[in-house]
């Protein structure tokens, strides 16, 4: 594709050969025939050294490149669209059963379904209209995949679980495994021993909603887990037992959530960060990154860091002191030799 053409769908303007592009790459891994982008001016080394054919920069951008240049509004944005076009076609689904697919007599399949080799459907269970279930996905009795709902290999829906309209779920992915129920108790002869709680509840993940790769959701102890609208979480993430998700929030990588904990809508908890049990994350509120949350957020404070968990104001005031008593010492350090002269 031509880079006038690429201009012109993203409604910038082109300066320099109107060049060939193939794809997309960052500044610094790009070759002769990609399209890269740059939005700030402090990587101007990285924008004057890219091997890239043509760059997407902002519209007052003053310091050239080695390359032809597309002007645009917002780079960022403008190189989302641009793979749109440059991106390889996604594979084709046709709608149909395979051979090798074991599906129940009491299942109900909707119309223009796709269900992949070795996948089982049992009992109890409907595919809604035009979901696309890829092969050797598992779905327990009595669970509910929703219509255009895309499901990736190797996904394990357990008994009940129900999943919305146009949600994607990536390989790995589990819902409706047991969560962490267990009563330790001590028996009459003195004999420590673990019961295990049944549990009994379903997940229920609303519309909208996408899950990474190998992430966990357990189904509650009574009643569900549920995640809602347009949630978007990432690969190796842990939900537990009766945690409830308000919607449009995102769980990012290995981050981890207690049981009975309630996220609000619009959250946002960073890479490894974990939550304890039976707490209430407030609408709007960000837990950085390797946090540790033991106690209810109210909206106060709507950035946390830290273990425990506190305000960034705070955690980096703390973070800092050390550098500061350094510099003060150094000050008054100083101080005394100008005094004893």
């Amino acid at each position: 594709m031509k880079a006038s053409e690429i201009a012109r769908f993203l409604e910038g303007t082109l300066e320099g050969d109107d060049v060939e592009i193939t794809a997309c790459a960052g500044l610094e891994e790009s070759r002769a025939g990609d399209l890269s982008f740059c939005k700030d001016t402090k990587h101007r080394s990285s924008v004057g050294s890219t091997k890239a054919s043509a760059i997407l920069l902002p519209e007052d951008w003053q310091d050239g490149a080695p390359c032809s240049i597309i002007r645009v509004k917002e780079p960022n944005q403008a190189c989302i669209k641009a793979a749109s076009l440059l991106a390889p076609p996604s594979p084709k689904r046709e709608a149909g059963i395979h051979p090798t697919a074991i599906i129940s007599p009491g299942a109900t399949i909707g119309k223009d379904v796709h269900i992949g080799a070795y996948t089982i459907v049992e009992s109890g269970s409907v595919i809604e209209d035009g979901a696309i279930i890829e092969a050797q996905v598992f779905i327990g009795e009595f669970c509910r995949v929703g219509s255009l709902t895309h499901i990736y290999p190797q996904v394990t829906l357990r008994e009940g679980t129900k999943v919305g309209a146009s949600c994607i779920l990536h390989s790995g992915v589990r819902l409706g495994g047991d969560g962490y129920g267990f009563n330790t108790k001590m028996t009459e002869s003195g004999q420590l021993t673990i019961e295990k709680i049944p549990q009994l509840g379903i997940v229920e993940v609303a519309d909208g909603v996408e899950i990474g790769s190998n992430t966990t959701i357990d189904r509650a102890r009574i009643g569900r887990t549920y995640i809602g609208p347009m949630t978007k979480i990432d690969n190796l993430v842990q939900v537990g037992h009766n945690v409830k998700i308000k919607g449009y929030s995102g769980l990012i990588a290995q981050s981890g959530i207690a049981g009975s904990t309630e996220i609000g809508a619009g959250c946002l908890i960073w890479a490894q960060a974990g939550i304890s049990g039976h707490i209430k994350i407030a609408d709007g509120v960000q837990v950085g990154p390797q946090a540790g949350v033991s106690q209810t957020l109210d909206g106060s404070t709507k950035y946390v860091i830290g273990t425990p968990a506190e305000p960034m104001k705070d955690f980096g005031g703390r973070v800092l002191l050390p550098k500061f008593f350094s510099k003060l010492k150094a000050e008054v350090k100083e101080l005394k030799q100008k005094l004893a002269k």
